[in-house]
């Protein structure tokens, strides 16, 4: 699904225009993406949780030459999916 589709399917099942879900979907896409970056943890109860995670620096190995390479600190998300979600899926 694409951002646009997921657009389309908000404006259907939540009675608004496509506009009106756009801006809805652009602002709980900032709201989790600030809320990670201050390295607090999202919960939506029975979807799943953002987490953010650190990674170390270190080593990588480059696949085609083998060369070693160092890989900087970084930082990422993680999803958990909540027991609703996983239920929905199985």
């Amino acid at each position: 699904m694409t951002k646009a589709e997921l657009v389309t399917a908000i404006a259907e099942k939540a009675g608004l225009n496509k506009s009106q879900s756009k801006n809805a979907l652009e602002a709980f896409i900032e709201s989790v993406t600030v809320a990670l970056k201050a390295d607090k943890e999202v919960r939506l109860v029975g979807f799943g949780s953002f987490v953010p995670v650190k990674r170390a620096a270190g080593t990588a190995r480059n696949p085609r030459t083998g060369e070693t390479v160092k890989r900087p600190a970084s930082k990422t998300a993680r999803f958990r999916a909540g027991e609703g979600l996983k239920g929905a899926l199985n």
